[in-house]
């Protein structure tokens, strides 16, 4: 069975780095795109990044365009999220899925797999 789990989450300031891994484990032949969301109390999930089977196409949400940067190691079976320039407004609980659908794969309730998620909170 195949699982997402997120981590690298936590507090920081305005400003400040975060580094988000999720770790897919389970059957893992198979190479599929990936992708990122949030959800900040109150809110629907928002999506945040995409990226291909294999690294090569990756796409961003306007909202972190220039401040986030999503990877993946396929060898380490391991997709991540890097946050800089962190603003208030990114708190919010951190997921990685297994979208379905086309690129670029932004429908939050499209997706086979949805990790437990990992929290961010920023601070001014």
């Amino acid at each position: 069975q195949v699982q997402l789990v997120e981590s690298g989450g936590g507090s920081v300031q305005a400003g400040e780095s975060l580094t988000l891994s999720c770790v897919v484990s389970g059957y893992t032949k198979n190479r599929y795109c990936m992708a990122w969301f949030r959800q900040a109390p109150g809110k629907g999930l928002e999506w945040i990044a995409s990226i291909s089977n294999f690294g090569g196409q990756t796409t961003y949400a306007d909202s972190v365009k220039g401040r986030f940067t999503i990877s993946r190691d396929n060898a380490k079976n391991t997709l991540y999220l890097q946050l800089n320039s962190l603003e208030t407004e990114d708190s919010a609980m951190y997921y990685c899925t297994r979208p379905r659908g086309t690129w670029p794969y932004s429908d939050p309730h499209a997706y086979t797999l949805k990790g437990q998620g990992t929290q961010v909170t920023v601070s001014s």
